[in-house]
């Protein structure tokens, strides 16, 4: 079972350093395709000469067209996309391939994430949940990273065609996870930690472009999902509360860092928390109205 690992790049040539080599040590049949815009930062001294990935360097219309350029050149069985501030944690794939390989009627797999700082510390762990429609569009947070999603490439790329909606410059992979229920598409969890994100400051989550696709996404709701979005939310809280995800035992964890990019760093986590303090926002009914185009 190969792997296709897609990595859209453009002026992250610090992160990417660290990206790579927790994709090349997972031990699987896969290949890593980087998908990078033209940078200028120094990334195209070094990237195209690394044996580890299939650069592709050209210009592309933003994220989601680089993750979709990849996707159409990929030829893995299991797909993903892995940002340059992310990593994927020691034996990911190999967890990922397994549970593929038991749940043969699974066509999309959500797995559990942790948040660190720009120096690997812990943040916070986000465990996956099933997504649903209304909670997916009116409270600002999806249930889950795409860092830690997977999916087999026969139903979702060759059969239905699910690429990303390159409308879409930040909220793609909430206006993709709304495709694949409305396609019905089979989605499981996977219940471990196999990638780490970094809280770096600068992710395009927290850009003008966010705040506007917010506002745009929330106003595509019901008016009855809009009206009541606190019992929404409080919905999907009652279900992290009855999957007993509010309770995590200390655990470590291993990363690349800027200080050790050649060697993961173990980190210990005494104190494990759900709540991303750093990554408060607004709630979406508050944003500003999406300008007019």
């Amino acid at each position: 079972m190969r792997f296709s690992i897609i990595t859209p790049s453009f002026r992250s040539g610090r992160w990417l350093k660290l990206c790579i080599p927790s994709v090349a040590d997972q031990g699987v049949e896969l290949e890593h395709l980087v998908q990078d815009a033209v940078s200028d930062d120094g990334t195209l001294d070094w990237l195209p000469g690394d044996r580890r990935v299939t650069a592709v360097v050209e210009k592309d219309q933003g994220m989601y067209d680089a993750v979709n350029c990849g996707l159409r050149r990929s030829t893995g069985e299991i797909c993903a996309y892995l940002n340059c501030d992310e990593q994927y944690l020691p034996g990911a794939l190999r967890a990922v391939q397994d549970f593929f390989a038991s749940h043969p009627a699974i066509d999309v797999v959500f797995a559990d994430t942790i948040v660190v700082d720009p120096q690997g510390s812990y943040l916070c762990h986000r465990p996956a949940l099933l997504p649903t429609r209304h909670h997916s569009m009116v409270t600002n947070n999806l249930a889950i990273l795409t860092c830690a999603t997977f999916f087999r490439r026969r139903r979702l790329l060759e059969q239905d065609a699910l690429y990303f909606d390159t409308h879409w410059r930040v909220l793609g992979d909430a206006a993709w996870v709304l495709r694949l229920l409305d396609k019905r598409v089979a989605l499981g969890v996977l219940r471990r930690r196999v990638a780490s994100f970094a809280d770096t400051g600068e992710n395009l989550c927290l850009g003008p472009n966010a705040i506007r696709e917010q506002r745009e996404m929330y106003l595509a709701a019901p008016w009855w999902a809009r009206r009541l979005h606190h019992l929404v939310r409080m919905k999907y809280r009652l279900r992290k509360l009855s999957h007993g995800l509010y309770w995590q035992k200390p655990f470590s964890y291993s990363i690349y860092t800027t200080l050790s990019p050649e060697r993961r760093v173990e980190f210990k986590v005494e104190h494990p928390t759900a709540r991303w303090t750093r990554r408060v926002a607004s709630s979406p009914e508050n944003l500003p109205l999406p300008s007019k185009r």
